[in-house]
């Protein structure tokens, strides 16, 4: 489903990301695992078009598309959500999940899309009508998700879900990722806590200052403390 080439990508003039190349497969979770500063969100942003200076090839379901702009990229399918959330202040739940529907072609089943997606967010069923910003971190980074999957995009990207939350909700929300992937959503996930990311992906690739060093099978990268200790240590 996406196949990255050579991919470079610039923060101003410090070349970050160095001829990164990762592909995911239509069905899988996939991991980018890496010391803070590895890169990890550069390269969810430059996949999804964020940075302006970037080179190489981004192809999704089988089109390049590192020239396109990032709201073109969202309505072919590729979804992001970012560490921040960017919950919009001032606004209800049912209306932050609207803004999932504006770049999609689906805006005329708006009701719909919404209960069907309360259905797989319980706690934000429970809270549609109250102020997005008053509920906890770990609601707030739910609705993030609901407000990209509302789009039904076939590929989610996402940065660092569990940060800031509790416990409780965090395995909450990974059960919710393999319920995603069951229906046939596509994740490429970062993640801090890499235990938990590894136990529920397929495959994964460590980045080391801006560049891959190494990919595996998920269980093969959980069965390696070395390589966990070299790369993946806060």
């Amino acid at each position: 489903m996406l196949r990255i080439r050579d991919l470079n990508g610039w923060y101003g003039p410090s070349h970050v990301l160095q001829d990164i190349s990762l592909e995911v497969d239509r069905g899988e979770i996939v991991c980018l695992i890496g010391r803070n500063g590895a890169g990890k969100t550069t390269t969810l942003k430059t996949i999804m078009g964020l940075l302006d200076r970037r080179s190489g090839s981004v192809i999704f379901k089988e089109e390049e598309i590192l020239a396109a702009p990032a709201h073109v990229r969202f309505a072919r399918g590729l979804a992001y959500v970012p560490e921040e959330r960017r919950i919009v202040q001032g606004l209800s739940v049912r209306e932050n999940l609207r803004l999932g529907l504006v770049a999609s072609k689906a805006k005329h089943e708006e009701t719909r899309r919404i209960e069907d997606i309360a259905r797989i967010f319980p706690r934000l069923a429970e809270r549609l009508e109250q102020e997005a910003v008053t509920m906890s971190g770990g609601e707030q980074q739910m609705l993030a998700i609901a407000r990209a999957m509302i789009a039904r995009p076939d590929l989610v990207m996402l940065d660092e879900p569990s940060e800031g939350i509790m416990p409780v909700l965090v395995d909450e929300m990974f059960d919710l990722f393999r319920r995603m992937k069951s229906e046939g959503t596509t994740i490429l996930l970062v993640e801090q806590n890499v235990e938990l990311a590894l136990a529920i992906a397929d495959r994964a690739y460590v980045l080391d200052q801006g560049m891959i060093v190494h990919q595996a099978s998920a269980q093969a990268l959980l069965a390696d403390d070395e390589i966990k200790e070299r790369y993946c240590s806060v």
